[in-house]
């Protein structure tokens, strides 16, 4: 494809997906519908997480270090959320996660994001890398990139695994809690969407 033609191409999808980004807003007049009608509404089940380890691995069990290696636990990576690996989520006592919205993907991939390629850990400076190691999946640029990790495509798993895992920085103060569950004010397991709050000062 010719550099003029490929550039229309990219531009043509991120108009269409930043035409098409409005879940949030989606739900919230839904919700605001069935309220008006006096009903209930209720939103789909998430189908991303995003995960962080927040402590190390010493001492831990070889199930656990097992589940670590097989969601590349560690620093933080997006997960599909399924049976399976929310069951392998409940496994593991020392590790943030929850639901990350748009903006929190858009800032991890263009802020920190790296391609592994050759087993190599190289930034993602521009669209050619995506194109030259996912095309082949249609995935030619990083808005598809975004687009496929949040909305948790057919080429999902293509695409996570394209990702290098996510280094992330302690927030301002570091963790006091590390052990103890998010809803009895501490710091570890499932934060649902509060989640993008910790990704905001990481």
């Amino acid at each position: 494809m010719l550099p003029k033609a490929r550039r229309k191409l990219i531009y043509e999808k991120a108009k269409h997906y930043h035409g098409n980004t409005g879940r949030c807003t989606e739900q919230i007049q839904m919700a605001r519908m069935a309220r008006k009608a006096g009903n209930f509404y209720v939103p789909a089940e998430p189908k991303l997480a995003f995960v962080i380890r927040i402590r190390g691995i010493n001492g831990v069990s070889p199930k656990v270090r097992k589940v670590l290696q097989l969601l590349r636990l560690c620093h933080g990576t997006f997960v599909k959320l399924n049976k399976a690996s929310v069951n392998m989520l409940r496994i593991i006592a020392y590790i943030a996660w929850g639901y990350p919205n748009l903006k929190s993907v858009n800032e991890l991939i263009y802020k920190r994001g790296y391609g592994k390629i050759n087993r190599n850990q190289i930034a993602l400076t521009g669209n050619t890398l995506i194109a030259q190691s996912l095309g082949k999946y249609s995935i030619i640029c990083m808005e598809d990139l975004i687009h496929e990790i949040y909305t948790v495509g057919k080429r999902f798993k293509e695409a996570n695994n394209f990702l290098w895992p996510f280094k992330l920085s302690f927030p301002r103060g570091g963790m006091k809690k590390k052990t103890t569950h998010f809803v009895e004010s501490g710091d570890a397991r499932n934060r649902e969407d509060q989640i993008n709050r910790l990704l905001l000062e990481r």
